[in-house]
């Protein structure tokens, strides 16, 4: 469990710590509000990377990394509005130390990790997940979007 808290650790803090020193450059053309929103960004994004850890390990028997992966399929909590919280979370607060900070780099590392991220979960998340619980998983993807949360789509038989 412990492997899961120090990936994010090294992703969301000491990467942009490392590209920025955590030193505000120069303000956005947002100015302050930008930083705001960059607060608001970290802020929110806590409690999704906790809730996301906790179902994993309570829920899911296992833990986010390929090497322990879950046993159970999650679907529950965070998990109901978007296939991908964790990940989604990550660039969130990326992307909100990047506005705080005023820092291009960390925006740069955020686009990137964006598209790992996307590559990662199209080319082996997905088919892992879709071999490990079958049925059960392709109707939650029907269901649940991978990216965008918004409204659930439904996949009940019309009458």
């Amino acid at each position: 469990m412990l492997a899961a808290p120090a990936f994010i650790g090294i992703v969301i803090v000491y990467v942009p710590y490392a590209l920025s020193g955590w030193h505000s450059g120069p303000a956005t053309s947002g100015g302050g509000f930008a930083r705001w929103v960059g607060v608001a960004m970290v802020v929110l994004a806590l409690p999704v990377l906790g809730d996301f850890l906790l179902r994993f390990v309570r829920e899911g028997h296992g833990t986010p990394l390929p090497l322990a992966p879950p046993r159970r399929l999650v679907t529950r909590g965070v998990f109901r509005y978007v296939r991908n919280p964790g990940y989604l979370a990550a660039i969130a607060a990326l992307v909100g130390q990047a506005l705080f900070f005023g820092s291009t780099p960390i925006l740069i590392y955020a686009t990137a990790m964006s598209l790992a991220f996307h590559l990662f979960v199209v080319r082996v998340e997905e088919p892992a997940l879709h071999r490990t619980f079958g049925a059960a998983y392709d109707t939650y993807r029907r269901e649940v979007p991978r990216w965008l949360p918004g409204r659930r789509r439904r996949t009940e038989p019309s009458e």
